[in-house]
Parts: C-alpha cells; sequence; structure tokens
C-alpha cells in the first residue's frame, strides 16, 4: 500500500510508532520488575499519554523553529494509536502471564504437590520450558539469556504462544470492522477515553490555562506523596488508600471485606467524562456488592462460603451486555452477513479498514487456526468452540462498555471462560487434558483490563473524527501487535535472567486450580450457574428499565464493572467526580461545564506525567518509588 509523505498516516509516523512501541513494551517491563507500578490497568495507559504528551511538547518546539520536520495531527494521534495496541500485548494481563506461565508448572513441582503426577503429560513440549537448568537462570537471576541452550529452549514456546496471540487479536480487528460502522458512524458513541489524546493533538491545548492549573494541581499533589513515600515524615495527599474495613469488627458488618477509601486526581479526571447516569451507577452498585456481602452473613449461608458469588454475576452481566449490544446491532449485522456472502451490493465498505468479506474470511481462518492450535494442544473441538464463543462475546461486551461510556476499569479478574466453563461442567466431562489446557489459557483471561479489542475501535474512531485513512492505520496496528508481542517476549525474559523471575504468583492460581480439580472430581458449582443466569437476568432487567423508563437512572454497565477488584480503588474517586459534574451542570449549565473540561483534562495530564517520572527515576535508580497507579 502507497504511503503519501504528509498524509494522514505516513510512513514516518509508523516507523517512529514501530521504535516507540518497542520501548514503551521495555517500559512497561521495567516497571514491572522495579515495582514502579502497571500502566495497563485502567482503560488510558499512563505510559502512552506520557510520550505523547513529551512528543506534543517537542513538535511544538518544531513546528515554531522546523516546520518541514514537525508532525501532523494525524501521524501524531498515528503514534498514539500504535503505542497503545503495542501496550495492550505487554499488558499485565498478557505476555506479563504469559512467559511466567510456560514453565511455572515443572519450576514449582515437588512431591508434595505432585505436579509431575497430575499433569505434566498433558502439557505439550511445543509449548513449554521444562529444563531445569535452562529455568535456573530465569527464575534466580545473574544470568544471561543470549546463550545459545537458553534461546533454543524458549525460542519454540515464544514463536508458538506468539501465532496464537496474532490470530486471537487479528479476529478481534476483524470484528472490530464489522461493527464499526454501527457504533461509529451510525449510532455515534462517546468514547469519553479518547478525549486527552485528541485535545492534546490540538496546538490550542497546550494555551489553556485551566488545563495547566490541573495538570499542576495533580502534579503537585504527586510530587508530595512521592516525598512522603520516601520521607515519611513529609505529610502526605492521600496516596495510598485507607482500608475503612478496620472498623467494622462485628457481623454481620464485618463481611464488607476490603473497601479502600482514596482519591486520585486521573480518576476524578476520567470520572467528569463518564455520562452521569453511569458514574452513579458505578459507586451506588459498588455499595450493592458490599450489602450483598453484609446480607450473607447475616443470613449465616455458611454452607456457601463463596456466597454471593460476585464474579459469576459480574459475569453474566458482561455476556447479557453483549447480547444487548448484538441485539441493537442486529440490522447492520445482517446486511454485513449478505455482503460477505455476495447478496448485499448495496452496502459500501470502501471506508472501512478492511472489505467485510475480508474480515468475515479472517475471522473463519482465524478461528480455524486458533481452534487446531488447540486441539493439537490436547483440547477438545467443542471446549474450544465454547470457550472462544465466551472469550469473544466478553470481548464485545467491553469494547461496547468503553465506547459508549468510557469506563476506567473493565478487569473482571479470574472470571474468564477457564473457570465459567468448569463450574459449569464439572471436571469429570472435561477430563485433565482440557482442564490443562484451560489452565495454560489464563494468561489472557486473569483479568480484562488492557484488552485489545476496545483500543483498535478506539483507533478507528479517531481515524474517524480526524479523516484519517482507516486501512493504512490497521496497518500501523499489525505492526504494532507484532512488535509488541516480540519486544515484550524479550524484555521479560532479558530482566529475568539479569534479577530472576518476578510475577510467578500470578499463573500459581490457575495450577493450584488445575492440581485440585485433578486430585478428585468436582462436580458442577450449581450455586454458581444460578448466580450467572442471575446476574444475566438482572442486567437484562436494567435494561429494560433504562429503555422504557426516562427517570430510570441505573445503568446496567454500573453493575458490570462494578463488582470487580479494580472498583475497589476507584469507587471513591467515581463518585467524586459524578459530585462534581452534577454540581457543574446544575448549577453552571453545559457552558460551565464545557468551561471546566480542560481542568480535568489536566488532571489527567498532570497525574499522568508525575507518576511517569517517579517510575523513570525508580527505575533509573533501581528502587521502588511512589506509584499513584495501584
Amino acid at each position: 500500500m502507497k504511503f503519501r509523505r504528509r498524509s494522514d498516516v505516513t510512513l514516518r509516523s509508523i516507523a517512529l510508532g514501530s521504535i516507540l512501541a518497542c520501548v514503551n513494551c521495555y517500559w512497561i517491563i521495567l516497571m514491572l520488575f522495579w515495582n514502579q507500578g502497571h500502566p495497563t490497568v485502567i482503560s488510558l495507559f499512563f505510559n502512552v499519554i506520557f510520550t505523547l504528551f513529551i512528543l506534543s511538547l517537542i513538535n511544538l518546539l518544531l513546528r515554531r523553529y522546523f516546520k518541514t520536520l514537525s508532525l501532523t495531527r494525524g501521524e501524531l494521534l498515528t503514534i498514539y494509536v500504535m503505542l497503545s495496541v503495542a501496550s495492550t500485548m505487554g499488558a499485565q494481563d498478557m505476555i506479563q502471564v504469559l512467559i511466567p506461565t510456560i514453565p511455572h508448572p515443572f519450576w514449582f513441582a515437588t512431591p508434595e504437590n505432585e505436579w509431575s503426577d497430575l499433569f505434566w503429560r498433558y502439557i505439550p513440549k511445543w509449548l513449554s520450558v521444562r529444563d531445569k537448568a535452562v529455568l535456573k537462570g530465569y527464575f534466580m537471576g545473574e544470568s544471561t539469556l543470549y546463550t545459545s541452550k537458553h534461546i533454543k529452549a524458549w525460542l519454540t514456546p515464544i514463536l508458538s504462544w506468539s501465532l496464537f496471540i496474532f490470530a486471537l487479536v487479528f479476529v478481534m480487528l476483524c470484528l472490530t470492522t464489522i461493527f464499526r460502522r454501527r457504533w461509529v458512524e451510525e449510532e455515534k458513541l462517546s468514547y469519553p477515553i479518547i478525549q486527552l489524546p485528541l485535545e492534546m493533538t490540538e496546538p490550542s491545548f497546550f494555551k489553556n490555562r485551566l488545563m495547566w492549573l490541573g495538570f499542576t494541581t495533580a502534579c503537585l499533589i504527586d510530587l508530595v506523596n512521592g516525598l512522603h513515600y520516601l520521607f515519611p515524615a513529609v505529610p502526605g495527599l492521600g496516596g495510598e488508600p485507607f482500608d475503612v474495613s478496620v472498623f467494622f469488627t462485628e457481623k454481620p458488618w464485618n463481611a464488607i471485606g476490603w473497601t479502600p477509601v482514596g482519591v486520585y486526581p486521573f480518576a476524578v479526571g476520567l470520572g467528569f467524562f463518564i455520562p452521569l447516569d453511569l458514574s452513579f451507577s458505578c459507586w451506588v452498585f459498588y455499595l450493592f456488592w458490599k450489602g450483598q456481602r453484609v446480607a450473607s452473613s447475616f443470613l449465616g449461608l455458611r454452607s456457601l462460603p463463596r456466597l454471593p458469588y460476585i464474579e459469576e454475576q459480574s459475569f453474566g452481566a458482561y455476556i447479557a451486555l453483549c447480547l444487548v449490544a448484538l441485539w441493537m446491532s442486529r440490522r447492520h449485522l445482517m446486511r454485513v452477513a449478505k455482503r460477505i456472502i455476495g447478496i448485499e451490493r448495496t452496502l459500501d465498505d470502501s471506508s472501512e479498514p478492511m472489505p467485510y468479506r475480508w474480515a468475515g474470511i479472517g475471522i473463519i481462518l482465524g478461528m480455524g487456526f486458533i481452534s487446531g492450535f488447540c486441539y493439537r494442544a490436547g483440547m477438545s473441538l467443542w471446549v474450544v468452540l465454547l470457550f472462544f464463543a465466551i472469550y469473544y462475546a466478553l470481548s464485545i461486551a467491553i469494547t461496547r462498555i468503553r465506547a459508549e461510556l468510557g469506563s476506567p476499569i473493565h478487569d473482571l479478574p479470574i472470571g474468564g471462560p477457564g473457570r465459567i466453563i468448569s463450574e459449569s461442567f464439572g471436571t469429570k466431562r472435561l477430563g485433565a487434558a482440557n482442564l490443562t489446557m484451560l489452565a495454560y489459557l489464563f494468561f489472557f483471561n486473569r483479568g480484562y483490563r488492557g484488552h485489545p479489542m476496545p483500543h483498535q475501535l478506539e483507533g478507528f474512531k479517531i481515524a474517524e473524527r480526524t479523516g484519517m485513512n482507516g486501512r493504512k492505520l490497521l496497518i500501523g496496528m499489525l505492526i504494532a501487535v507484532v512488535l509488541g508481542v516480540y519486544a515484550s517476549s524479550w524484555a521479560f525474559l532479558h530482566c529475568s535472567y539479569e534479577l530472576g523471575a518476578t510475577a510467578n504468583w500470578r499463573p500459581r492460581a490457575a495450577f493450584l486450580r488445575l492440581q485440585r480439580q485433578l486430585s478428585g472430581h468436582i462436580p458442577p458449582d450449581l450455586p454458581a450457574v444460578g448466580a450467572m443466569i442471575g446476574g444475566l437476568s438482572f442486567t437484562l432487567f436494567l435494561t429494560m428499565m433504562r429503555m422504557r423508563f426516562l427517570w430510570w437512572k441505573l445503568h446496567p454497565a454500573g453493575y458490570a464493572v462494578s463488582g470487580t477488584w479494580g472498583m475497589n480503588h476507584y469507587w471513591l474517586s467515581i463518585f467524586t467526580s459524578w459530585a462534581l459534574k452534577a454540581a457543574i451542570l446544575k448549577h453552571g449549565g453545559l457552558k460551565t461545564y464545557r468551561k471546566a473540561v480542560p481542568f480535568f483534562l489536566g488532571l489527567i495530564l498532570g497525574e499522568f506525567f508525575a507518576g511517569s517520572m517517579w517510575a523513570i527515576i525508580g527505575i533509573i535508580l533501581k528502587k521502588p518509588m511512589y506509584k499513584f497507579l495501584w
């Protein structure tokens, strides 16, 4: 495909984006090893915003003194999209879990846990590293990746898993292509997450005094909190959350569990752009979940220790949101399907990232590769198809939530299809080979915080807003995926052999669960299945009420996202932004709201900048510093 030099998506923007994508993936892994925070646990990645901020400032100087070298807005946004997509590959719920998973069952096997007898024989050699001599340097550190023995041991598993990830993400790109017109052009969803990068690439953004006021406020808060972290005698400004559950010591109130309280400038800023009904629903349903815990304790339901099955209820809610999204897009999807098989000829797809027929063929080929990969690894075909049907349903739901409402979190921890299938069918029906591979597939289902698909659709929304060529941007995304996988894998292995492997506890949960499953047959968990159905039904009820009554304020997406781990940290920040936004709209109107927008964008940018600087200082000094993102 021919690129124009000064157009929206240029060769130099792709080249610069490729270089910075590798740098950012390395930076993400360094932050992990030096305990400097996890930028991919929220919807807007602070490492990407920091890089775009520095590029934008440099670009302002170039425009003034070397105009021919300056980047256009489209070029800056191309780089932003590439960095976001690449960062999803190096995310806490992708490569950062995959690499430790590959050797985990062999290094941590002991006579006591009997892993070697229980499931070693079900793990394909081409997906794992089991040589203790190779793994010693990986886990203990003070070694090097760059020996023929080490590279040879890791090469086949990395190549095999990377092909799997490419197919996984390519199917998402095809799905995104199919939904793009409906969710971008026809419904005109708001896409709150992209507001900051869009504004940052406008030169006038840096001339706004309110933006700099918000920026300075957030920076000063993080500066004081950073000094408090280094010198406890310096008073802090709430940088560390305080757990209020310590005040609830008597039953049934002690059942509320961990309830941190803290207000973060970036979360207040992000929450300001969430529609009021969703931000209201987030903190209301967060308290609703706590109420469920207290009620379960009050009723003395000790025979079901996991009651009220919050993860399963949230899973049912996500599936319901997917079904609602599909139903609302049914006419568009029918036209696309007819276009793919050649019946519909009036539907123009020339402006799509790829022709609809290519997208349809891509889904079939991608799923064919994924199915063959998992089948060769020992899984039954029905388990594979069910697993990925659930996974892509969750992907569609998450992408819809982000597009319509801009939720800052959507983690659904340990509530992925592997756990759901085993709870629904029991271990005997699945068998040891399926259960073993489900444990390995845990690496991209541990959580969905840095999910790739929402970033893909937001990239195409940016292209639509700014007149960029979507097909050229698609090429940039594909390059970013490849570079993100290999750069993150290399960085993780490089740091592990030098410093000793970290994050070993992440795959541990999957293999401990596998140990329990294979040590004795576990029947289907009927209460868990009931909780899934209950969550799905309640979400459909909330959707129906929202559609029929204008006064109904509870949003079904708030029910889905508020029951997960991440909301613990940010519920009070979202409450704060909701209260401020409601007061501004009530007393100042839409005009005052628009004037206030730069201040809240500045809050996000300021904390992301200050937090990034603390992370860089920590990496340089090789010691943990203050981190604002927990």
